[in-house]
């Protein structure tokens, strides 16, 4: 199914194709009035609305679409709002872009996702006041979720209102969030994976003119956060991982007679450095870590290993308890052999819940996780900790104690 959710509105199917024509036209007229609109009153959105290509879709699509190039739209959809109600819309569809709700999405169940993407775009514009909330659809719109990323409010809804409540009484889909990776039936559009990557690269490109149009101050705060990350260079994580690694190696001191050509008398110590590091790392395997994400886990621990001449590495794997213990040595243990276990919710306490139980007391735990805890991000009086995150979308979180790195895929 490449289209996720049936709404309650739905067009008329008895409209004549004279009647579709002529108000398909009009609709196109009003569309443009609503991006010069948001260009007046909105200006980053308007530049954004400039850029995609408006399209009519009535033969397929009973409201709203994006997919990062075209505005699709249905005509009886539009022509029963207001301007300002369209101007809502259409910066609807322009943050679906904005942050990649279309790639961000992963193995997740697409209809709960989906209505945890309307949730932060529609709180966004309420907020802001972008446009006027469409009166013909009952939004999810709810400022609990204020500040929320789509996937927080996604774990939110699987473990508290799924299961107990029925998702079409908290609201409605506003639009139709697309599979771009599917069939391509019924003249929906279908890309390559080069394709989308072309996509996103284009929004990237359109954001940061639309920022520059708009001007200080005229960005939503979420926005700019993302504008940021794109412009303001980065820090190597593996140098920060490699360097917090570094200051936990073993440094032995050995009680050794004085050379006879020294000038002192005492025995004094001498530093011998083994370069032996001793650490815990916990891989965070619950049900957002996809397949790829644990294997760069796994490789990441791997070159850890290799850098060093011996190491004593302790690792698991955590959702809301610890699983599959084992710990490896320069002389004992394949990391490439490790199973990892997991799966479920994330609760990053239990590493030191279980770290407590066992009497384990590293010099550096290193957490690697995509930066979702359910509460607690864990003990900061226990031991120092360093969390690499890996694909979260905001790149300023930061955990609020230890060290944070972000994971950038090798070059």
């Amino acid at each position: 199914m490449s289209v996720e959710g049936k709404k309650h509105w739905q067009p008329d199917p008895d409209i004549t194709p004279e009647e579709l024509d002529r108000m398909t036209t009009e609709v196109m007229d009003r569309i443009t009035v609503a991006r010069v609109g948001l260009l007046l009153k909105h200006p980053f959105f308007g530049n954004m609305a400039t850029r995609l290509r408006v399209k009519p879709a009535n033969d397929w699509l009973p409201t709203a679409a994006v997919d990062g190039r075209n505005l699709y739209f249905n005509a009886q959809f539009f022509n029963a709002m207001e301007n300002s109600e369209i101007e809502f819309v259409v910066a609807h569809e322009i943050l679906h872009c904005v942050f990649d709700h279309l790639g961000r999405r992963n193995d997740r169940d697409p209809k709960i996702y989906n209505v945890a993407a309307d949730y932060i775009v529609n709180n966004l514009l309420v907020r802001d006041k972008i446009g006027s909330k469409p009166k013909l659809v009952d939004c999810y719109q709810d400022f609990k979720y204020e500040g929320w990323s789509s996937e927080e409010v996604y774990d939110d809804l699987m473990e508290n209102v799924v299961e107990h409540i029925d998702l079409d009484q908290l609201g409605e889909m506003l639009d139709e969030h697309l599979d771009l990776d599917g069939d391509g039936k019924d003249g929906q559009p279908k890309y390559t994976e080069a394709e989308m990557k072309e996509i996103r690269d284009s929004i990237k490109e359109s954001m940061l003119s639309a920022a520059q149009a708009a001007g200080a101050g005229k960005v939503p705060g979420e926005i700019a956060r993302i504008i940021k990350q794109f412009t303001e260079p980065k820090m190597n994580w593996r140098e920060i991982l490699q360097q917090q690694i570094q200051s936990s190696v073993k440094n032995d001191y050995s009680f050794a007679r004085p050379s006879r050509k020294s000038h002192y008398g005492a025995i004094i110590p001498g530093t011998v450095n083994e370069d032996t590091i001793d650490v815990c790392v916990a891989l965070d395997t619950s049900g957002s870590i996809g397949d790829d994400m644990l294997k760069d886990f796994l490789s990441e621990i791997n070159g850890i290993m290799s850098q060093y001449n011996d190491y004593n590495v302790k690792v698991w794997c955590f959702d809301t308890k610890v699983y599959n213990m084992e710990e490896f040595s320069a002389h004992d243990g394949d990391i490439a052999e490790y199973e990892a276990a997991g799966g479920g919710g994330t609760d990053f306490e239990a590493n030191w819940l279980y770290m407590k139980e066992e009497g384990i007391e590293p010099k550096k735990l290193i957490v690697f996780t995509d930066g979702y805890p359910w509460g607690s991000w864990g003990d900061e009086s226990y031991c120092d900790t360093v969390f690499v995150i890996h694909s979260n979308h905001d790149k300023d979180l930061q955990a609020p104690f230890g060290v944070t790195a972000h994971y950038e895929e090798k070059n």
